[in-house]
């Protein structure tokens, strides 16, 4: 009884082999297939190619001359960028504003887009396009992470790292901004960005978050100021009651202010909470150089703008792409006919 156990497994076993292995070799027969198809596919194309070579090369040619020839008669584009740091929450303002500037370009709303800019109908039909991105590289996202750290509790920086941070980051907490103006005259950027910039100055919210800002500023400053005054006042205080029990230690009626320990503690101490308003006040006035501004231009838009010298915004370089590509899909559709008619004649 056993050995007839034994063969059967032994017959199952050989049949769960086999069965695997006509697996593996069909699935290598598949793989194999499709490399062969994807071999035949790409003997099939450079046949292609070869056949019709001459067709796109003479595409490609044509291509080039009309490209180069396009380029030659059309005004050259210039480029200009400004970088800038809004304050006082102004940045969305700011995108809002660039992205309808582009619009009226876009749009060939000169008029108002003049308006908008200050400058003449004439030198605002030569806009093209107007952008605005971040600018911020990985050590001010890092910066930027450290300071919404540190204003979080403890519970809540244990839930957050680094990485979800990055992904929930929008262009729009960079604290810096780049805006690029593209237009056939070199000069229009810097024509226009005054009225850039004041566009965001008059707007009452944020003249009113600048006013808040520089008073309450302005008190801090002020309690500073106080709090220093009166530390210098205690120090001179303490020097002068030194003096009077060095010079009337033997008298009974010196003032004595309490032992020699006690008196240098509170002199260190003063000296430490007088470091610390200094220091306080360094901050303070780097806070003031930081939003006496509502925007503040980290770099200006140049006098004249750098010509545009894109490869791929150039027609030399776009023409004869589209070209081939016209080419090669109108033969393609050529030869998917053929193939059509004699199928259905066979």
């Amino acid at each position: 009884m056993s050995n007839k156990e034994n063969t059967s497994e032994e017959i199952d076993l050989g049949q769960l082999f086999k069965i695997i292995g006509d697996g593996f070799k069909k699935l290598f027969q598949l793989i194999g297939n499709i490399f062969k198809g994807l071999f035949n596919l790409l003997i099939v194309f450079l046949q292609f190619i070869r056949a019709h070579f001459i067709k796109f090369a003479i595409a490609g040619v044509v291509g080039i001359a009309a490209g180069w020839y396009w380029d030659s008669v059309s005004e050259d584009l210039y480029r200009s960028n400004m970088v800038v740091e809004p304050n006082f929450n102004s940045v969305q303002q700011l995108y809002n504003n660039i992205n309808f500037y582009n619009d009226l370009a876009k749009e060939e709303e000169y008029q108002s887009l003049a308006e908008a800019l200050n400058v003449s109908p004439g030198l605002a039909k030569t806009i093209k396009e107007f952008k605005i991105e971040s600018f911020s590289d990985q050590t001010q996202k890092i910066k930027q992470f450290s300071e919404f750290i540190s204003e979080l509790d403890t519970i809540s920086q244990q839930k957050v790292d680094y990485e979800d941070y990055l992904q929930n980051f929008n262009d729009i907490n960079s604290p810096f901004h780049k805006i690029i103006v593209e237009a056939t005259d070199p000069t229009v950027a810097k024509n226009s960005q005054r009225a850039i910039i004041r566009s965001i100055e008059t707007n009452d919210y944020f003249k009113l978050q600048k006013r808040i800002n520089d008073l309450n500023l302005s008190v801090q400053d002020s309690i500073l100021m106080n709090q220093i005054s009166e530390i210098d006042s205690l120090q001179r205080f303490i020097k002068q009651i030194k003096l009077l029990e060095a010079n009337k230690a033997e008298s009974s009626t010196s003032i004595n202010l309490g032992e020699g320990n006690e008196n240098e503690n509170i002199e260190i101490q003063l000296l430490n909470q007088g470091s610390k308003l200094k220091s306080e006040i360094v901050d303070l006035n780097r806070q003031k150089a930081k939003t006496q501004n509502t925007i503040n231009i980290i770099s200006e838009f140049p006098q004249k703008g750098v010509k545009v010298n894109d490869l791929f915004r150039k027609k030399v370089a776009l023409l004869p792409i589209l070209l081939i590509g016209l080419v090669f899909i109108i033969l393609c559709l050529l030869s998917l006919n053929n193939f059509l008619k004699n199928y259905s004649g066979n």
